[in-house]
């Protein structure tokens, strides 16, 4: 792979979390005026020509181990094809669990590239998360008051984010607070911290905010943090404001639909409004029916629906419907592999443009379709923006990848606006 020689400081080598959580990111840096390649895995070959590699893990709710093992390998991958800044991101809503894998995948990142204090920082003012004090916001709310401390798998429950990755790391955590960064200290500030301090968590609560942050870390081997910090690296690597650099999008002529699986107030609320105005099929478990049987029920459903209107197929429930932790994680593959299962049954029958809300359901959904690269499009709602995914032995389908919490009611309704 060749660099593109847009850049003033070299190529960007980005390493997300979870799928969503890439093109949320991929979506920023295009919006920087950066071309991006995101990818399904560690690519296994050459990338076409690019700004910014995006490579998008499964690796947020693993076990720790295998989330470094990955990270690892991602990184490798992104130092051979050149990448001089590596930014490491997580979900706005730094949902882990108390082990890891931010601290983790941090540290063993840290140590792979020689970096000293490496900032941390999930503020993304435009989908209303902030950090300040050292407290992670969302809106108004105190991150665990947000609805986050019910997160079936990773409930957030302390807003404390130096509380919650100290949890998670060997070395210690600093802070950065917001008086120091817009004095124009960062940079002073971050030089003493000592050897023992290994990340530090940054405040911001607006755009200027990553900015001047973005630009003190465009300046380091390595940073982590969500989207918005993304994008201020991006703008200070980019030297300018260059406009949106996104791919056109091919015309639509198949079918249209959505799949969700996230249990977040947000995706329930547009669920809700899909549904209002179109044909939509929840899938319910239980009943003494098997798997084979509720997939042959949905397909039979998406069968006998118009082709010309879109559809919505949905798992999504309010938090006191899943009955118990231990058992939601394995109900939680299984709903997985059924969506994508039936997310296949929608290609096959002529589907060419595909919303899926929530990280875990579109990674499996992407798995199952066999897309091994995305190509990034229009933005729908801030970070979520039309994808193009390509696939080696198959045509291209449109995707509209959703992190669960993000994008406004009417999403799934206003997204076919954004196609020719």
């Amino acid at each position: 792979m060749t660099r593109s020689g847009r850049t003033a400081m070299g190529l960007l080598g980005c390493i997300a979390d979870d799928l969503t959580g890439a093109s949320d990111l991929a979506n920023e840096l295009a919006g920087r005026g950066m071309r991006v390649v995101q990818t399904v895995g560690v690519p296994t070959g050459e990338v076409a020509e690019a700004d910014a590699i995006v490579i998008s893990l499964k690796s947020r709710s693993t076990p720790a181990a295998e989330a470094v093992s990955l990270s690892l390998a991602a990184l490798e991958w992104l130092r051979v094809a050149g990448c001089t800044h590596i930014f490491f991101k997580y979900c706005s809503t730094f949902d882990s669990t108390r082990e890891g894998n931010i601290g983790p995948v941090l540290e063993a990142l840290r140590a792979a590239t020689g970096a000293g204090a490496v900032i941390a920082c999930p503020a993304f003012p435009a989908t209303g998360r902030t950090v300040y004090q050292g407290h992670l916001f969302v809106g108004q709310r105190l991150l665990d008051e947000s609805g986050m401390e019910h997160h079936p798998l990773n409930p957030m429950t302390d807003s404390n984010l130096v509380r919650v990755l100290q949890a998670q790391m060997r070395g210690q955590v600093g802070h950065l607070p917001l008086a120091d960064l817009r004095a124009g200290l960062a940079a002073s500030r971050m030089s003493a911290f000592g050897p023992d301090i290994g990340a530090v968590i940054a405040d911001a609560i607006d755009v200027a905010d990553l900015d001047r942050l973005g630009a003190y870390c465009a300046t380091q081997s390595l940073s982590s943090g969500a989207s918005g910090l993304g994008a201020g690296i991006a703008r200070a690597m980019v030297g300018r404001d260059a406009g949106r650099a996104s791919m056109p999008m091919p015309a639509v002529r198949g079918g249209r639909a959505v799949i969700a699986g996230s249990c977040s107030r947000a995706t329930r609320r547009q669920v809700k409004a899909m549904a209002d105005r179109f044909p939509a099929l929840r899938i319910l478990f239980g009943g003494g029916r098997s798997s084979e049987e509720i997939l042959g029920d949905a397909c039979a459903w998406i069968d006998a629906q118009d082709p010309a209107t879109p559809i919505l197929i949905y798992s999504s429930a309010a938090p006191d419907e899943v009955v118990a932790r231990e058992a939601g994680e394995e109900a939680g593959a299984l709903i997985e592999s059924l969506l994508s299962d039936i997310a296949a049954h929608l290609v096959a029958r002529g589907v060419e443009a595909l919303i899926v809300a929530g990280g875990e359901t579109s990674g499996a959904v992407v798995q199952r379709l066999g897309v091994s690269s995305l190509a990034i499009g229009p933005e729908i709602d801030p970070g979520v923006p039309w994808t193009i995914g390509r696939r080696d032995a198959a045509p291209p389908i449109l995707l509209a990848l959703k992190s669960g919490n993000f994008g406004s009611d009417d999403f799934m309704i206003k997204a076919w606006d954004q196609l020719p």
